[in-house]
């Protein structure tokens, strides 16, 4: 079950504290690629979810020190201290989101249980100092081919996360629950990283475990563009010729079948070249997307009122 505590206990009150806090650590899911905003950058779901909490709690200062491809020891190490720095020095504790070993899991031998113990010293620090805090199970990678013999490894992760919520007293968004994030289209051409609609969808399950109002239900699936089908005789996978009969009718269904599947192997093949080849290239050379990146929001500041759109 999820945990909650309840809206009137997200900001733990601190004498000399003027505004509740909000400040958000991980990797490229927290910094929120691929959910682009105007003005350059990436909104993504923890910036959706401070508009929301800043709907309720119009004084919210909020932090985003989240950077793409940080593994879980570099989070603890640098991100865990840096954010309650933040907090001890804005007057007191705050609300931190932790979502990390997501890029650990992804690596030959991946460790479950020994991710879960340094994840779980991370939330014990966090919450002997007066913190509340929001965790993240992974999600349920079964939409994509190669993502999904990972499955069994986030699923024992999932776990340990659970099990570190009830002990700890977190509170915990359930992400392999949300039956969008299933789907292709909730996700970038990299497969790795959640599309706008994702985050959206991401936000308001975390906004309902953190007790706000919220208004689209993350339990819906939305709905997909319409495809305009192709007119009888031009051409279509599933055009009828009079008079064929049902054996030629069959033939092309199988057609189509067939030339779905090699349209899927040839994506599979493109997604490899444009994203994986690269990956294992950083990962043979010891480097990282996010070597010398600084986090998009370093300070707590104001918030403007939710982004409530996908």
């Amino acid at each position: 079950m999820d945990v909650d505590m309840g809206p009137g206990e997200l900001f733990p009150v601190a004498e000399g504290k003027s505004a509740p806090c909000y400040v958000a650590i991980g990797d490229s899911f927290t910094e929120g690629l691929n959910d682009p905003a105007p003005g350059g950058g990436f909104y993504g779901w923890a910036d959706r979810l401070a508009g929301m909490l800043a709907g309720e709690y119009p004084e919210l200062r909020y932090a985003n020190l989240a950077i793409r491809g940080k593994l879980l020891r570099q989070i603890v190490h640098d991100q865990v201290p840096a954010a309650l720095d933040l907090l001890a020095d804005s007057g007191g504790p705050g609300l931190v989101s932790l979502a990390a070993g997501g890029n650990d899991i992804l690596r030959p031998g991946a460790d479950p249980d020994t991710l879960a113990e340094l994840f779980d010293s991370a939330v014990s620090r966090l919450r002997e100092s007066g913190c509340q805090v929001l965790i993240f199970t992974g999600f349920d990678p079964k939409a994509f081919p190669v993502m999904k013999l990972l499955r069994g490894r986030i699923a024992a992760y999932n776990m340990h996360l659970r099990a570190i919520a009830d002990e700890r007293g977190c509170y915990l968004t359930d992400l392999w629950s949300i039956r969008f994030l299933h789907e292709p289209r909730a996700w970038s051409s990299d497969r790795l990283h959640l599309a706008s609609q994702g985050h959206q969808w991401v936000a308001l399950r975390a906004a309902e475990v953190l007790g706000l109002p919220v208004t689209e239900d993350w339990r819906e699936i939305p709905a997909a563009t319409p495809v305009t089908a192709a007119p009888a005789g031009a051409g279509g996978p599933l055009a009828v010729v009079p008079g064929a009969g049902p054996l030629a009718g069959a033939s092309a269904a199988a057609a189509s079948v067939r030339a779905a599947w090699l349209a899927a192997r040839r994506e599979d093949a493109q997604w490899a070249k444009e994203y994986l080849v690269p990956w294992i290239n950083r990962r043979l050379h010891g480097t990282s997307s996010g070597d010398d990146l600084l986090p998009k929001r370093p300070a707590l500041q104001p918030v403007t009122p939710a982004v409530t759109s996908g």
